[in-house]
């Protein structure tokens, strides 16, 4: 089994690596279900007791994956966290409904609710999709600009979340219902603007710190190592670059990347290649060295990429690329390395 990392103050402890579960909700294409269960099956024989997922991932579709899996394991030798922020509903047309940027999933339209209602209502549907009787943590999921686009709506989130949804959070914690609360995050200030309003335990950071961006580091890093909050890594391979090298194509942040962020990949790979070491073990094993990481959750579309991750987190690779990276001004000379 992987080695173990507490998150923040709580008794909760996760693998170093762990699974996301997006893409059991069919994000990027459709996985049968036979795929998706040997993925997870993969994951537990490789040693990970760590995973994660959300209504949002194929609006529904993830957590009764999970589930599925996850309730034919004993209880007490996995760690799942799950997400809060949308309700669901049935659709109110079938002809029309739009699963947005799902490829499969299911037939489900959901609204944003961070009060107290919503935060309960979202939770207890949780559990009943999984098959599960607890969750270890909840996170309070894409109250952020990226999804919400305004700062009115933001700050109007924000405040409902507060007034309201909060309490709800603290009474699962308080009565031990769940073991700890974080929320997702996409981009650089809202950690602080979490933290100066409500008492979490760890952040599950999607952009903002990897191979090519350790934006977060200075101050927002900072701050959780100073509040003793722990932060779970999501898109490790940046949406794909990192995974995949300066490729036609690449993505970056859901998008294709710019061409200076693909000449920089380059430059990192000309680097990592000269140590004979795979960009995304690079990309890996990077993120694990800062001392707030707890765990690492790349997803997987089959065991194959499994059992890929589980390999380039063993890969060896020599101190002297990290010097040679920061030399080339290509990582941030104050950035941990392994």
């Amino acid at each position: 089994m992987f080695e173990k990392r507490q998150i923040g103050k709580t008794t909760a402890q996760v693998t170093k690596l762990g699974l996301g579960g997006a893409p059991f909700g069919d994000l990027f294409e459709a996985i049968s279900e036979d795929q998706a269960q040997q993925a997870l099956q993969a994951a537990w024989d490789a040693g990970v007791r760590y995973f994660d997922t959300a209504p949002f991932y194929g609006y529904g579709k993830s957590e009764h994956r999970v589930g599925h899996f996850l309730r034919q394991q004993p209880r007490d030798q996995f760690v799942i966290s799950t997400k809060v922020g949308r309700v669901f509903r049935a659709p109110r047309n079938l002809a029309t409904f739009d699963k947005a940027g799902w490829v499969g999933g299911l037939p489900f339209e959901f609204d944003y609710d961070y009060s107290y209602d919503g935060i309960m209502r979202s939770y207890e549907d949780s559990l009943q999709r999984l098959g599960l009787p607890s969750v270890d943590m909840l996170v309070i999921h894409d109250l952020d600009f990226y999804f919400h686009k305004t700062e009115a709506k933001v700050s109007a989130y924000l405040s409902q979340l507060f007034t309201s949804g909060w309490r709800a959070l603290e009474e699962l914690r308080a009565t031990k219902q769940i073991k700890g609360v974080g929320a997702g995050i996409n981009e650089l200030g809202m950690i602080p603007r979490f933290l100066d309003l409500i008492d979490l335990d760890f952040f599950l950071v999607a952009f903002g710190y990897n191979l090519l961006n350790q934006e977060m580091l200075e101050s927002e890093f900072a701050l959780c190592a100073e509040r003793n909050v722990s932060v779970i890594i999501g898109a490790v391979f940046a949406s794909g670059i990192l995974a995949t090298g300066a490729v036609p194509g690449a993505r970056y942040f859901y998008a294709p990347a710019s061409e200076d962020l693909m000449e920089k990949t380059h430059q990192i790979e000309i680097i990592c290649q000269r140590y004979q070491t795979p960009l995304p073990a690079a990309a890996l094993q990077f993120l694990l060295a800062h001392p707030v990481v707890a765990s690492l959750i790349p997803g997987a579309l089959g065991p194959a990429h499994v059992q890929s991750n589980v390999k380039l987190l063993q890969q060896p690779i020599p101190a002297a690329l990290w010097s040679d990276l920061k030399q080339a001004g290509l990582l941030r000379k104050d950035a941990p390395t392994p």
